[in-house]
């Protein structure tokens, strides 16, 4: 098939892409390339040759309707990550997972109405759970502007189908890792800079007590996801969550990861008065309608999830600094 993939030089684009291309796809990566948000070349110097790269915005609308020309699957991965920069950033946070979303969906309406797009939505849009584990019923109530556009950009999918027929769904992606994630910051995930400090030496930051729970996915375990709910007409005009059975504190999180590397240090501190404020507290999935929409389940355990993902950082970090 033909496959486009907005961020496709990204964490989880650049994976999908690798999946894909093994697969026999043609696969078009779209990515920004901007120095803040998640895409890097490194992502796919094994497979450079064997997809086509195109460095734009995806809030450029007449580069994604070029790109859009005969594509069978639209992967749409683009967006802004990080919870604090909306926050201090609120209307490019807007632009990018809003208005941009809105503009792609209007490009495949008047291009290729016929094809699939799969959304990369997120748990951040329940915001701070009122029961665990947090299935598909619970409340919509987000904690900081990504959530609340990331709300917008999920129903602007689900609204194309009702309305338009576009076959459209959405996969509530919790936290993903493995090689590939941006760590010199906390913009993708906090786990990132923690495996950074890990491997330069400096300490692992826990904030307040560590007790807050999570659960992960690595990142071939969303890939298989979003592979599987494009070829799933169950799945089109639904959002449902990806999750985990194993849920684990983040200062036992810590401590795991400790384990990987030696001489390696964590510590509690405080809590970012800008970061409290926007805090979930714990959360953790009900997976279940993706294991029966999709006769999927997570396949890597977090300590082999983990181990793997130390070991691709060790031989790669430079290129992610």
């Amino acid at each position: 098939m033909n496959i486009l993939i907005t961020g496709g030089l990204g964490f989880i684009g650049s994976n999908l892409a690798r999946r894909l291309v093994n697969e026999g796809n043609q696969v078009i990566l779209l990515d920004s390339l901007i120095p803040e948000y998640g895409g890097n070349l490194a992502n796919i110097a094994d497979i450079q040759d064997q997809v086509r790269i195109n460095i734009s915005d995806v809030r450029d609308p007449f580069a994604t309707r070029e790109l859009l020309k005969g594509v069978d699957v639209v992967y749409n991965l683009a967006g802004q990550t990080s919870h604090a920069d909306s926050m201090t950033d609120p209307f490019t946070d807007l632009d990018i997972n809003a208005k941009s979303q809105l503009s792609l969906l209007e490009s495949v309406r008047k291009v290729c109405p016929d094809t699939v797009v799969v959304f990369a939505s997120t748990r951040q849009i329940y915001g701070k759970p009122q029961y665990l584990p947090v299935d598909e019923q619970h409340p919509i109530r987000p904690v900081d502007v990504n959530g609340v556009n990331k709300v917008a950009g999920e129903q602007f999918h689900l609204l194309y189908h009702d309305v338009y027929g576009i076959r459209t769904t959405a996969l509530r992606l919790t936290n993903t890792y493995g090689p590939g994630m941006r760590v010199r910051d906390a913009r993708q995930t906090f786990l990132g800079i923690w495996i950074c400090n890990l491997l330069q030496g400096q300490p692992i930051m826990v904030f307040r007590d560590g007790k807050q729970l999570r659960d992960f996915n690595y990142v071939d375990d969303v890939v298989d996801a979003l592979v599987r709910a494009a070829s799933t007409p169950a799945c089109y005009g639904r959002a449902f969550n990806l999750g985990s059975p194993e849920v684990i504190d983040l200062a036992t999180l810590a401590q795991s990861l400790c384990a990987l590397q030696l001489e390696a240090k964590w510590q509690f501190v405080p809590f970012p008065p800008e970061r409290k404020v926007i805090d979930i507290g714990d959360y953790y999935s009900n997976h279940s309608c993706a294991t029966e929409l999709l006769g999927w389940k997570p396949t890597i355990g977090l300590e082999e999830g983990l181990r793997r993902t130390v070991d691709y950082y060790r031989h790669h970090l430079p290129a992610y600094l």
